[in-house]
């Protein structure tokens, strides 16, 4: 029928410079799983492709933010088994 697939999730992955970082290290800024296919692996896949991402370009390290409220709780304990850890800090924004 020529119909296009829908793509499963994506990952928004950036690469970023500092000095805590002692050079350049990712930021995933947004990962998303179409509700069907949560715990089903895909986003273990994006984030496993986005490590492989970071290791050829020699990253340091992958970073990701979580809002910290009751409903990312899952979000949280998703990245916590793909590897990651609390790394502690604050976010802080200005409007402009």
């Amino acid at each position: 029928d020529g119909a296009q697939p829908e793509p499963l999730g994506f990952l928004a992955l950036y690469e970023s410079y500092a000095l805590y970082a002692e050079g350049s290290f990712g930021t995933i800024p947004e990962l998303f799983v179409r509700p069907a296919y949560r715990s089903s692996g895909v986003g273990a896949t994006l984030i496993s492709e986005a490590q492989g991402v970071g290791q050829a370009r020699g990253w340091s390290r992958i970073e990701v933010t979580t809002p910290p409220l009751p409903q990312f709780d899952r979000t949280l304990a998703f990245y916590q088994q793909q590897g990651f850890s609390i790394s502690g800090g604050r976010k802080l924004k200005i409007d402009l």
